[in-house]
């Protein structure tokens, strides 16, 4: 490092500074001499004990000429006398000091500001010692069904007995689940999952440090709910009487009596009546009553009657007679009387011999009210009673027993023959039937 000096007087300018030979400060006035002292004060930091060689060729820009150091190996020569030297040693020494009190100092001062921003740069939790935690447990256990099969994914909540906040989560692939850092206190174990019901555990205590297995969690299937709508019997036999006034063979034929629902609601006492008037008194059945009143114009039968318009109109009432009566017997009165069905169900699969036999016996077999097979006593006491009926009104030659059973066993061919054709006709021949159930 250079050291600078006035240039209004010459410091060994050119010289060599050794102990030989001294540089001439004595000459040089008091003011400069001072001067001189300062400016080694000032740069005291850098004086070397070296012997060192100085140039004063060089000025700086203050104009004051700067110190050039020189090899070290240079001969010393004119060294300065005793009071210079003793200056330069006392300026070292007090540079020396100088040089360890200001950085020591600036260190204290360093440290003592350190602290006061450490706080504040650190975060707080860092420095924050936690609390010490009470002594906790844990609690597990096994989610299975009732096959001992493990149950996944089973919502596990662990409820405090004060109601305080519970714990929740879900078991895993195994089943198993593990609740950790629980305070001591007494819990229930609550297990819900889809389709099974909510299992809840016995009240247990779990103590300090304690591991506690929650035991038998088994889960039981879910009752199912299922609603069903109940509806009086006479309401659903209403609506299947309403679809069945609709069914006609070929689109004309009344077939109101063919049941397609082999377990339709049993008919109320008014609904058969009501079913029979609607039957009797149908358009095509008084065609029907006109069309064998012709015929039997036309064979003369029942002579009594006599021919001509007079002679059609007693065969037309009598047609009309006998079979309103036999409707009413076979179909509202003996069947309300003695609880049967007046319908004929219809069987449509099974062999050939198996349905014919079940159309002839529907004849002479009916279903209850109470769906239990019984002798079908409406239809042959309906017949024979409507043939009873007939000896008031044909001509008194016709008259007597063979009139009865005459008509009855007409009556009971007549419904064999239409329970032929209900079964064996194709089923798509009748307008307005049911759609088939699927089970």
């Amino acid at each position: 490092m250079q050291c600078g000096t006035v240039s209004q007087f010459s410091l060994c300018a050119n010289e060599v500074v050794d102990k030989s030979r001294r540089c001439n400060l004595g000459r040089a006035p008091s003011a400069a001499r001072l001067e001189l002292d300062q400016r080694w004060l000032i740069h005291c930091d850098f004086v070397t004990p070296a012997p060192t060689l100085f140039d004063a060729n060089r000025t700086n820009l203050h104009g004051l000429s700067e110190l050039r150091a020189a090899p070290a190996f240079v001969p010393r020569k004119r060294a300065c006398g005793k009071s210079g030297r003793r200056r330069r040693y006392f300026i070292f020494a007090c540079a020396s000091l100088l040089c360890f009190v200001v950085p020591a100092s600036a260190r204290a001062q360093e440290q003592n500001s350190a602290p006061a921003l450490l706080p504040t740069s650190l975060p707080h939790g860092l420095l924050a010692t936690a609390p010490p935690t009470e002594a906790s447990g844990s609690v597990l256990g096994t989610v299975l069904d009732a096959s001992g099969a493990s149950v996944s994914g089973a919502e596990v909540t662990l409820l405090p007995r004060g109601g305080a906040q519970s714990h929740l989560m879900m078991s895993e692939a195994n089943g198993e689940f593990n609740f950790t850092a629980i305070l001591p206190g007494s819990y229930f174990v609550i297990v819900a999952a889809k389709g099974f019901a909510v299992f809840t555990s016995a009240e247990f205590a779990l103590a300090a440090q304690q591991t506690y297995d929650v035991p038998d969690i088994s889960l039981s299937l879910a009752a199912a709910n299922m609603e069903v709508i109940v509806r009086p019997t006479d309401v659903i036999a209403a609506e299947q009487m309403r679809d069945a006034e609709k069914q006609r063979l070929v689109g004309i034929l009344p077939n109101f009596y063919t049941s397609y629902v082999p377990d339709a609601a049993p008919m109320t006492w008014k609904q058969k009546f009501s079913f029979a008037t609607r039957g009797t008194f149908d358009p095509v059945a008084m065609l029907g009553v006109g069309f064998a009143a012709g015929v039997e114009q036309a064979n003369n039968s029942f002579a009594g009657y006599g021919q001509g318009a007079s002679g059609y109109g007693k065969r037309f009432a009598a047609k009309f007679a006998d079979g309103r009566s036999s409707d009413y017997l076979t179909h509202a009165i003996f069947p309300s009387l003695l609880h049967q069905d007046p319908r004929y169900y219809y069987q449509g699969t099974g062999t050939l011999k198996s349905r014919l036999l079940h159309a002839i016996g529907s004849a002479f077999l009916t279903r209850g009210d109470d769906g239990r097979t019984e002798p079908n006593y409406s239809y042959v006491l309906g017949d024979m009673c409507s043939g009873a009926l007939s000896n008031l009104y044909y001509p008194a030659a016709n008259r007597g027993a063979h009139l009865v059973f005459t008509n009855a066993a007409v009556g009971l061919a007549g419904r064999v023959g239409g329970n032929l054709l209900r079964e064996f006709l194709p089923k798509h021949s009748t307008t307005n039937v049911p759609v088939e159930r699927v089970p």
